[in-house]
């Protein structure tokens, strides 16, 4: 009963950041179907059960690369408010599917293209990954230990923030537009663009005159000795924030810092010296140790988990932060909503597991189905 509920997505088959934004929607309560390919599956092998992204839709097998499969995936458009794509540009334009086809069948339908480097552009048909498009944002540069080299943050920033999730947001955007004009539209959704976006506020320092670029830099990045990871006598972490100046009064009281040598928090050059002292004194305890003194204070302060620890948290717990779906542990919906619950509708569906009753909900009969199968236009779960 998510706030979505009531809207139907198209996803065609891909990797990254377009699932996750299928996952985005589905978890609203939007009814996404998932356009898997015939054959054998593309790219790196995943298992079903286990690909979270792909949770909480119903799953088709169309074959894109003949006419009767593309005359099935019109008929859907036709019922559907969205549909969203991850192919390189020029690519769905190649199978007869580009926008103008689409939007000829349905002109409310909104279009999500999910690339890298976006729909144009010199560089926008050669291959890339996350760690290149924050790569050319600067974002990058800026990430990693002073005297190191630009250290990834997983995959984050550019697939799953600047990417699936502007994308989610574009998609919900554009079907606004659309319920209020009748009007569809094509959402160029490029991580390049929305990793750059995430770091406005940088670019607002950069042309202030108070940004300092580099690894270790930046008072957010490494330099500074009261936001940064400590690690504990166990070989564990523990994270402080304590950038505001009442945060910063009470680390210093909780700390048991001495005000001639912290007494000043904003001074750079006093920083290497402050932070050398901080190190020796958080490897004096154990994580739980800090986490029993700090944790219920205003310095801004949680330990580090692994992936493995963080659903097992008192306050994970206690908010029912993660899940647990067909074995799985996993991330619940968000954010959340006072009146219409998000949630997940189901475990990860098998490539082609409802391509029957999916066909049926078209209105095609049994015979037609059949059809679709013999000319191989469409396969089921395999």
């Amino acid at each position: 009963m998510g706030p979505l509920q009531g809207l139907r997505i198209i996803e065609l088959q891909g990797i990254g950041p377009g699932p996750f934004c299928g996952m985005m929607l589905a978890d609203m309560g939007a009814e996404v179907i998932r356009i898997d390919r015939t054959g054998k599956p593309g790219g790196i092998a995943r298992s079903e059960k286990y690909d979270l992204l792909a949770r909480g839709r119903r799953s088709i097998r169309l074959n894109l690369k003949s006419k009767e499969g593309i005359d099935v995936l019109l008929r859907m458009v036709e019922k559907s408010d969205g549909l969203i794509e991850g192919f390189r540009p020029g690519v769905i334009e190649r199978l007869g599917i580009g926008p103008d086809v689409l939007l000829k069948k349905n002109p409310a339908l909104v279009i999500g293209r999910m690339t890298g480097w976006g729909q144009e552009g010199p560089i926008s048909q050669v291959a890339g990954h996350d760690i290149n498009y924050i790569a050319l944002t600067g974002a990058l540069y800026n990430m990693g230990v002073k005297g190191g080299p630009p250290a990834p943050p997983l995959n984050l920033v550019g697939d799953f923030g600047g990417g699936g999730m502007f994308l989610a947001f574009g998609m919900v955007s554009g079907i606004l537009s659309a319920k209020q004009t009748g009007q569809g539209q094509v959402v160029d959704s490029a991580m390049v663009d929305g990793a750059a976006l995430l770091s406005a506020s940088f670019f607002g320092q950069l042309a202030a005159g108070k940004l300092h670029e580099g690894r270790g830099q930046h008072p957010l990045n490494g330099a500074s000795h009261y936001y940064d990871a400590y690690e504990c006598s166990d070989g564990e972490y523990v994270s402080i924030a304590s950038v505001e100046p009442q945060f910063y009064a009470e680390l210093k009281e909780l700390l048991g810092l001495s005000e001639e040598d912290f007494g000043v928090q904003s001074d750079f050059k006093l920083w290497p010296t402050q932070k050398t002292k901080i190190k020796a004194l958080f490897l004096t305890k154990t994580r739980d140790e800090w986490c029993d003194i700090l944790q219920q204070s205003d310095v801004c302060f949680a330990p580090v988990l692994r992936f493995a620890e963080a659903p097992e948290h008192p306050h994970a717990k206690a908010r029912e932060s993660f899940v647990e779906v067909d074995g799985i542990v996993q991330p619940a919906p968000a954010p959340r909503f006072s009146g219409t619950q998000a949630e997940i509708s189901g475990p990860p569906a098998k490539r082609g597991q409802h391509t029957d009753d999916i066909l049926a909900d078209w209105g095609y009969s049994k015979d037609e189905i059949a059809a679709l199968h013999a000319d191989n236009a469409v396969q089921g779960q395999s």
